[in-house]
C-alpha cells in the first residue's frame, strides 16, 4: 500500500499507541476484581492488540510500547482507582476516532478501527461501580467542611495570635476534634437514612477531613513562628490546589463539569477565609489582645 509520508508517520504513532494501551488495559484488568469489568478490560486490551497488528501489517514495521506511559497509567490506577484512569484514557480514545476516520479514504481499515474505538468509550462508561466512587458524596462532604471550617479558623487565628506555632497547635486540636465529630456525625446520619454501609461512608468522610487538616496546617509548622503572612498565603494556595485536584478527580471520574464544581467550592472556601480574616482583626482590635 502506497501511503503518504504524513499518513505513514501517523500510522506508526497510532501503532505504538495501540500497543501501549493494550498493555495498560491488561495491567488495569489485573487490578480489577469484578468479573464483568475485568472481562470488558481484557476485551478492550485484545482489540487494541488487534488494531496494533493491523497497523503493523500496513506499515511493515514493528514498534515498541511507551513504557513510561504504561508505568504512569498503571500506577495511577493503583493510587487513584481504575475509573479515573480509564476516563482519562477515554479522552484519548475520543481524539483517536475522528483521526482514524479522517484517513479512512487512504486507509480503509481505519474506519472499522474508529468504530471499535467508539465502542470502547461506550464499554468504559459502564465501568462506574468502583467502590470509592460510591462514596464521592462522603469525600466531598469531608473536604468541603474541612476547607470551610479550618480555613476560616486558621485565617482568623493567624491575625489574632500572630504566632504560627500557636495557630498550628490550635488548628490541630480543632481539626482532630472536628474530624472525630464529622466521622461520628456522618455515621449516625448514614445509619439514620438506612444507607447500607454507614461505617465505610463515615471513614471516607473523616479520612478526607483529616487529610485536609494536615495539608492546611503544614505551612504553620514548617515556617518560622513570625511568618504569619507567608503562612496564610501558602494556606490560600493550598486551598485552591486541594479544591482543583479533588474537583478534577471527581469531574473526570463522574463526567461532570470541572469549572462549575471548582468555582462553587473555591468561592465558598475563600469567602469564609476572608470573612474570618476580618473577624480575627476585629477581635484582636476591640478586645485588645496582643500576643
Amino acid at each position: 500500500m502506497n501511503l503518504s509520508a504524513k499518513t505513514n508517520k501517523f500510522l506508526l504513532k497510532a501503532q505504538k499507541n495501540e500497543l501501549t494501551e493494550h498493555i495498560i488495559y491488561e495491567n488495569i484488568a489485573a487490578l480489577v476484581k469484578d468479573e464483568k469489568n475485568h472481562a470488558i478490560l481484557l476485551q478492550c486490551a485484545a482489540e487494541e492488540q488487534k488494531h496494533a497488528g493491523i497497523w503493523e501489517n500496513i506499515t511493515g514495521k514493528k514498534c515498541k510500547p511507551n513504557k513510561w506511559k504504561i508505568f504512569r497509567y498503571t500506577l495511577m490506577a493503583r493510587l487513584l482507582g481504575y475509573t479515573f484512569t480509564l476516563k482519562l484514557m477515554e479522552g484519548g480514545e475520543k481524539s483517536a476516532s475522528p483521526a482514524y476516520r479522517a484517513i479512512s479514504g487512504e486507509v480503509p481499515e481505519a474506519a472499522a478501527i474508529a468504530e471499535d474505538e467508539t465502542k470502547h468509550e461506550a464499554a468504559l462508561l459502564d465501568i462506574l461501580d468502583e467502590e470509592r466512587l460510591q462514596y464521592v458524596g462522603s469525600m466531598v462532604l469531608g473536604l468541603s467542611d474541612a476547607l470551610v471550617e479550618l480555613t476560616g479558623t486558621l485565617a482568623g487565628l493567624t491575625f489574632a495570635l500572630q504566632n504560627n506555632r500557636l495557630v498550628a497547635l490550635s488548628g490541630l486540636i480543632t481539626g482532630i476534634a472536628a474530624t472525630l465529630s464529622m466521622t461520628s456525625s456522618a455515621y449516625l446520619s448514614e445509619k439514620a437514612d438506612g444507607k447500607p454501609h454507614p461505617v465505610k461512608s463515615s471513614l471516607y468522610t473523616g479520612g478526607v477531613y483529616l487529610l485536609t487538616v494536615i495539608v492546611l496546617i503544614l505551612p504553620y509548622l514548617l515556617l518560622p513562628a513570625d511568618a504569619g503572612l507567608s503562612a496564610i498565603l501558602i494556606l490560600g494556595a493550598a486551598v485552591i490546589l486541594l479544591i482543583a485536584a479533588f474537583m478534577f478527580y471527581v469531574s473526570v471520574a463522574k463526567s461532570e463539569s470541572f469549572f462549575r464544581k471548582f468555582g462553587e467550592m473555591a468561592a465558598i472556601s475563600i469567602s469564609v477565609a476572608v470573612l474570618s480574616f476580618g473577624i480575627g482583626l476585629l477581635v484582636k482590635h476591640f478586645l485588645g489582645i496582643d500576643i
